[in-house]
């Protein structure tokens, strides 16, 4: 660890940059002419694919949980209660997993919990496909829920504090697709295993699919830079420029040595004099407007994002009523279930349609503009489903499923999206893995909710009603975000420590 002489040296040496320095710098011709942006590197790009797998793996379990439901209800037998803890299970897992393993990026390093999030995520997997009864179900899906929880600081911040400011917005958003992606893949898979394989068990052959590629990526993430940004603050300056040095190796070699600034004083900020980084710093009068636009719009477009896309085989059946009613075989449940996950999939398209839309327009556009316009957007598609409920044939299902489609292009180029990107850049460095994970976590309280509630809300007031207060929701989200916004397009993180 380097000393406060070496701190004080480094300081005063004419060569010494700040970590994201070195990332934004750009190659210049030779007529003085700057070039718009640096080549990124292979470990840039190594980390960049490795931090995909988090959030593809949580698309692939989640929604194919829709799939699974009906089989993991008819192997246990289980009441509309005990289905909705089923479905809330994951999310649960996610919402304490982003605060208390994900925090632990700020105490023990991005690098170390981005491993160790994917082996808990493996032990689980193992374990869920093999449950043999309904407690441990649940246990198991918590467990995989927690490291998915992990997930969100922890992977956000290894890409956000590796690549250049200018393209961080499209690079984290491209990332946090392939949770579209694995959304897509899960419905997918489910479909062929239940069109391949007409048995009850067939679920367990469905979270089993994702055990191998996950063994590749604990693998894989070993190998990985691991942050400086961090490093730094902890002042590990030595380490910290070994570290930026993989990070930027290229051929030919440029940066030929690194020499680092350390860490920048707060001690003018009362807010930040004697700070340990705690939760307690989310909630200070610097830090909490970023608290709030974190966390709140979140949980209210994870209301309606999970609830809709775990039950939206369960409400195109419900709605269209195009399934076998009260089915009592298991021939019965499967038709009905491929039926359920081949509309699911059409619709679910969108949500990959809706997250290249954030890519090209989040660092051209902005974050705020694109989350509020996306609230509203989904309030819309939410009301067009709703209205379908009052007519019937041809055009109820046309209103039914543009009206979901829409949502799901509205909520992946906006709020989805948006939110997680801003969690992980408004807060800074010290407290940056907390503020996101606690943001993740307070945003899955509303995912638990409603895949715990949805299945009861359904049964009891209906399809229609249960739309309108996600309309509600929505409308709310677009309120708080043009409130509380801190915009941060383009913005080096660095500026956020000062």
């Amino acid at each position: 660890m380097s000393t406060a002489s070496d701190a004080s040296m480094q300081a005063n040496t004419p060569n010494a940059k700040t970590v994201q320095s070195y990332i934004d710098e750009t190659p210049v011709w030779s007529d003085g002419t700057n070039v718009p942006a640096a080549p990124m590197t292979r470990m840039q790009w190594w980390i960049w694919t490795l931090a995909t797998a988090g959030k593809f793996f949580e698309g692939l379990v989640v929604f194919m949980t829709g799939v699974a439901l009906p089989l993991i209800v008819a192997e246990f037998g289980l009441s509309a209660a005990e289905k909705g803890v089923v479905g809330a299970a994951t999310l649960a897992g996610i919402l304490f997993g982003a605060s208390a393993l994900g925090g632990l990026a700020d105490t023990f390093g991005r690098k170390h919990m981005f491993i160790v999030e994917m082996i808990i995520f493996v032990a689980f997997l193992v374990a869920l496909s093999l449950s043999p009864n309904f407690p441990l179900l649940v246990i198991f899906l918590f467990g995989m829920g927690l490291a998915l929880g992990c997930d969100y600081p922890t992977a956000h911040l290894m890409i956000s504090e590796s690549i250049p400011s200018r393209s961080r917005g499209r690079l984290v958003l491209s990332a946090f697709g392939f949770q579209a992606v694995g959304a897509l893949a899960g419905t997918a898979i489910g479909y062929l295993i239940l069109a391949n394989l007409q048995d009850v068990t067939a679920w367990r052959w469905m979270y089993a699919t994702a055990i191998i590629p996950a063994i590749l990526v604990i693998l894989g993430r070993f190998t990985i830079a691991g942050s400086s940004h961090w490093l730094l603050e902890r002042g590990k300056t030595e380490k910290a420029e070994q570290e930026l040095t993989k990070l930027l190796r290229r051929r030919p070699p440029y940066p030929k040595q690194v020499k680092l600034q350390p860490a920048l004083e707060r001690s003018t900020d009362p807010d930040n004099r004697s700070s340990s980084g705690g939760y307690s710093e989310l909630f200070n009068r610097r830090n909490r407007r970023a608290t709030v636009l974190a966390s709140v719009p979140w949980f209210l477009q994870d209301l309606g994002t999970y609830g809709i896309g775990i039950f939206t085989p369960t409400i195109l059946a419900a709605a269209l009523g195009h399934q076998t009613a009260n089915p009592h075989n298991i021939t019965a449940i499967i038709q009905n279930d491929i039926l359920a996950a081949r509309g699911a999939a059409l619709i679910d398209i969108l949500l990959i349609v809706g997250i290249i839309a954030a890519v090209l327009l989040a660092d051209r556009v902005g974050r705020i503009r694109l989350q509020v316009v996306g609230f509203i957007g989904c309030a819309v598609g939410l009301a067009l489903a709703a209205f379908s409920q009052s007519v019937s044939g041809p055009m109820q299902m046309a209103l039914l499923v543009a009206g979901f489609m829409l949502f799901n292009f509205m909520t992946n180029m906006g709020p989805n999206a948006q939110t997680y990107l801003l969690a992980g850049e408004v807060f800074p460095t010290r407290i940056r893995g907390r503020g996101a994970g606690f943001a993740a976590s307070f945003a899955k309280i509303g995912a638990v909710t409603t895949a715990f509630l949805f299945p009861l809300l359904l049964a009891q007031i209906g399809t229609q009603i249960l739309l309108i207060m996600l309309v509600g929701t929505s409308l709310l989200g677009a309120l708080i975000t043009f409130w509380f916004q801190i915009e941060t397009t383009g913005k080096n993180l660095e500026a956020l420590d000062v």
